[in-house]
């Protein structure tokens, strides 16, 4: 096995390395500044701008098909494109993307929901958990009854990454109530739902940067043609679009601590108690070596999750394994980081206390720990997986 990035991966690193030390992070002070004033993290157009940069430097859909205009990098690329730009928390994503059930749509609805996102013309998010329901999927309330050539959807939907911005949802709702019931995975399907359809949203503060949306649909009409994939086969799309994203966050925890133990080295060594730095006490110098190690296994869980979707195989155990520890991983980081700091950590002079708050999000969303604890034994102990399979 060869472990080690290619000499095009360290470019790409190098690369992307620079764009985040060049124009993201000299960012940081006005974002926390807008943040204390309640004011958007980067100004109108900001963000657009910085997209463009990047799209200059051959940065543009990085992990879209070539035939939609994108790079086509990979997910291992992904991977560590993702890492070196979770070391600032400047919000910032590439341009020229989709969420990666959109592929599943048939030519006319990869032309009105696809392509006009990869370009940056609509935007959309996906949308299956609900005051009752999270991973647990028998208990969605959300229904689509058919009428006619129409489905007519009545619900809610809550804490929903981009719900506040989106143009269009992919929206899970069950279309057959005794087969869902029975099942608790079928029976349930997925629809492309247009924001002028007559779905609201609303914003809910949280204790971090993310500000998810509550989606309400009234009696909202959607119609046959906006059906993503097959009749009672949503599950299959949610469980895919969730898959995908929980090892990104171990790829975000990954890039995050390494940012934030650099930044606790480089402080221990220049702060002085009792006649020399705390860079000398052991207490610190175990906090720094435990920190290093466990961001160390980390990271090869995530690249190891990236590898095998790369390779075609099932990555879901894997991404599963990478969310937990990773989540975890970076929640005694940051903890550990502010405490090195002391009283200066807990101000917002510093970046940590907003990564500390951000941090234990990483725990709750995509799956919970105890979700994520679920699946990995499950699938040990009913032989779906074994222990080393992965190598």
């Amino acid at each position: 096995m060869d472990l080690r990035l290619s000499d095009e991966q360290k470019m790409v690193q190098k690369t992307i390395r620079k764009f985040v030390e060049n124009e993201l992070i000299p960012l940081e002070n006005e974002v926390l500044r807008n943040e204390i004033a309640g004011k958007p993290s980067l100004p109108e157009g900001k963000l657009i701008e910085l997209q463009e940069k990047a799209k200059k430097a051959g940065f543009w859909g990085i992990n879209t098909p070539v035939e939609f205009g994108g790079a086509d990098l990979g997910q291992m690329m992904m991977a560590i494109v993702l890492m070196e730009v979770s070391k600032t928390f400047v919000p910032f994503s590439f341009g020229g993307s989709a969420d990666n059930i959109l592929y599943y749509g048939n030519e006319e609805q990869k032309k009105k929901y696809l392509i006009p996102t990869i370009n940056g013309e609509k935007k959309s998010c996906f949308a299956m958990t609900e005051p009752g329901a999270g991973s647990d999927t028998r208990n969605i309330k959300m229904t689509a009854i058919k009428d006619g050539n129409e489905w007519v959807l009545n619900g809610e939907k809550t804490f929903i990454t981009g719900g506040n911005d989106a143009d269009f949802v992919m929206v899970i709702a069950v279309t057959d109530k005794e087969l869902h019931q029975e099942t608790g995975t079928e029976g349930v399907t997925c629809f492309i739902v247009d924001r002028s359809m007559g779905w609201k949203s609303e914003y809910i503060n949280t204790m971090g940067e993310w500000g998810p949306a509550g989606l309400v649909f009234d009696n909202v009409r959607v119609p046959e043609e906006n059906i993503l994939g097959e009749v009672h086969g949503g599950y299959k799309l949610g469980l895919e679009w969730i898959g995908f994203a929980r090892w990104i966050v171990g790829a975000r925890a990954v890039g995050s601590s390494e940012r934030l133990l650099q930044m606790a080295i480089d402080y221990a060594k220049e702060r002085v108690t009792f006649g020399k730095p705390i860079a000398e006490r052991q207490a610190i110098q175990w906090q720094i070596a435990d920190s290093a190690v466990e961001i160390e296994a980390a990271r090869w869980l995530v690249l190891n999750a990236a590898y095998t979707l790369d390779h075609g195989e099932d990555n879901r155990h894997l991404a599963s394994m990478a969310k937990l520890y990773g989540a975890n991983m970076g929640n005694r980081v940051v903890d550990r980081v502010l405490q090195i700091h002391g009283g200066m950590g807990y101000t917002k002079e510093l970046p940590i206390e907003r990564w500390y708050r951000e941090a234990r999000l990483w725990r709750i969303y995509d799956g919970t720990d105890e979700i994520q604890r679920m699946i990995i034994s499950r699938n040990l102990i009913k032989g779906h997986v074994k222990l080393g399979q992965f190598l």
